[in-house]
């Protein structure tokens, strides 16, 4: 070999062998998300995207994914796990696939108001947190969107005249739909983006949905009814996988996590205010609020725990037994102190 190629030679190989290690000064976090990028979660993983980058020196770069272009919680869950993304922004639903247990948060009319998922939380998050890394997840932030509410065509004001209606579901949703099953509702699994088609065309005639959500998509158009009980928290959160966190040098995780834990205490600020301006507009164009009397929110609460046996019992509850049982217990707690 002339000395011309052998130089030629060297200088590839070397190329070779130190690109992997400039390669590896910046570190990539790919985070999904199907919130909407105009909303304050959107902004708050924006907001996060640039101060990691800050605070690392652009050691860490995020690039969001927001709107649902990595696909819905299911596929960007595979992804997750073999690390195509390294992050996403989950709802309850979706963390339910990495923790089923965190589903017992959502159990139909338990949780009642923002205080007393405030006072769940305080006890409950560092059991979750744990679980979750257990299972292969770091958690970023956890934070309540909002409260589900129903939406319908017709006025409704108890569970019953509920259950006589078409009550649509996410398909990806399967704990709630065997609960409102059990439950006695007429349930027909529909995705989020076809939930107005399928109230125009008459397959439904009700669905369980956050306000924000129903405003944001014009539900309100179709389904001119809310009922103003909460069904449950519309619970959120951002998860890292185990495989990207341990590439994030030690030095900067605990400024990393406080960025996030920022964003929490920013969206649980700002939500209420952004719910009830969204049930305003809705009500500017149409929307009618049904509140039921005292007694009627009683039948709601009374008529789920009929069923409690069925949801929390047996070899195969529909919700966690023993975190169902946590909750109730901080709950009567709490609602005794009051």
């Amino acid at each position: 070999m002339n000395g011309q190629k052998f130089k030629l030679l060297t200088v590839i190989l070397l190329f070779f062998i130190v690109c992997p290690i400039f390669a590896q000064g910046k570190i990539t976090i790919r985070l999904a998300s199907l919130v909407p990028e105009n909303t304050a979660w959107g902004a708050g993983i924006n907001r996060i995207a640039a101060e990691w980058s800050r605070i690392t020196n652009g050691e860490v770069e995020v690039i969001v994914f927001h709107n649902g272009t990595a696909g819905g919680e299911g596929e960007v869950l595979r992804k997750l796990k073999i690390n195509q993304i390294q992050a996403a922004v989950f709802t309850s639903a979706g963390v339910s696939a990495i923790m089923p247990e965190v589903m017992a948060i959502s159990y139909p009319f338990l949780i009642r108001n923002d205080e007393e998922l405030n006072a769940v939380m305080l006890k409950i998050k560092p059991q979750l947190d744990t679980k979750i890394q257990q299972n292969g997840y770091v958690t970023l932030a956890w934070a309540c969107a909002g409260w589900i509410k129903i939406f319908s065509k017709m006025p409704v004001f108890t569970p019953d005249e509920l259950k006589k209606a078409r009550l649509s579901s996410p398909p990806d949703d399967q704990q709630m739909i065997q609960a409102f099953r059990l439950m006695g509702y007429q349930i027909v699994p529909v995705s989020l983006p076809d939930t107005l088609v399928a109230f125009r065309s008459g397959m439904i005639d009700a669905t369980y949905i956050s306000p924000i959500y129903a405003a944001g998509n014009q539900l309100f158009g179709v389904a001119g009814n809310m009922v103003n009980v909460n069904v449950a928290p519309f619970m959120g959160g951002v998860f890292m996988n185990n495989t990207a966190w341990r590439r994030i040098p030690d030095k900067y995780k605990p400024q990393l996590l406080e960025v996030c834990k920022k964003l929490e205490r920013e969206i649980e600020s700002s939500i209420s205010g952004f719910e009830t301006e969204a049930v305003s507009t809705m009500v500017k164009y149409g929307l009618k609020v049904n509140n039921p009397s005292s007694q009627q929110v009683q039948i709601w609460y009374d008529d789920t725990a009929k069923y409690e046996n069925n949801l929390v019992g047996g070899v195969t509850p529909v919700f966690n037994r023993e975190y169902y049982l946590q909750i109730k217990d901080i709950l009567t707690q709490y609602r005794k102190g009051r």
